[in-house]
């Protein structure tokens, strides 16, 4: 088959903005993810998106569970940031309550955002993963600045309406992911 010189390129641009949502690695939830796996990848700081990541959206009660998890990675020595595009109050209650840093408004997947957590962090992207609930904010937005993406399920069904219709067209990602083998069940 004869390719003109347009089809090719617009296959590499589709091909490239697909990958730009493969995560690095695909977790059912934020407790799953364990301090060891991130420090054999040399993997010195970790990015948090806050509504259905960290907590259900537009929450700021943060579970005993999460409340372990941000101590184990501490203890491990994990330099840990919370990037939101939440407001400002409610990033910073959760950031409080937990002891990290955060960004607020971020709108991911800018990159301003990103470089702000990291030099909050004092990491660069080859040593800093971000994790959040969200293909087209938090994996775009960490795979635009090289950093370790890592996708987990929503902790809750509740979000903005926008979110539920973007979360329709993340389904069809993810079933091209899976059937890719990129991520698994």
């Amino acid at each position: 088959m004869w390719y003109n010189r347009n089809t090719l390129e617009a296959i590499v641009l589709v091909s490239m903005m697909w990958k730009r949502l493969y995560p690095a690695l695909h977790l059912k939830k934020l407790a799953d993810l364990k301090p060891d796996y991130l420090k054999k990848r040399g993997l010195k700081g970790l990015l948090l998106d806050l509504d259905n990541t960290l907590v259900e959206w537009g929450e700021v009660h943060v579970t005993p569970e999460t409340v372990a998890w941000v101590q184990e990675m501490k203890n491990a020595g994990l330099k840990l940031c919370i990037i939101s595009n939440a407001l400002e109050d409610r990033v910073k209650i959760v950031g409080e309550k937990l002891g990290i840093p955060w960004v607020a408004r971020a709108v991911k997947p800018r990159k301003s955002p990103f470089k702000k957590a990291l030099a909050l962090l004092g990491t660069t992207p080859g040593e800093t993963a971000t994790v959040g609930d969200q293909l087209f904010t938090d994996v775009w937005g960490g795979n635009r600045m090289a950093l370790f993406t890592i996708w987990t399920h929503p902790i809750s069904k509740r979000e903005l309406l926008f979110t539920k219709m973007v979360r329709r067209l993340e389904r069809l990602v993810a079933k091209h992911l899976k059937k890719k083998g990129i991520i698994s069940e």
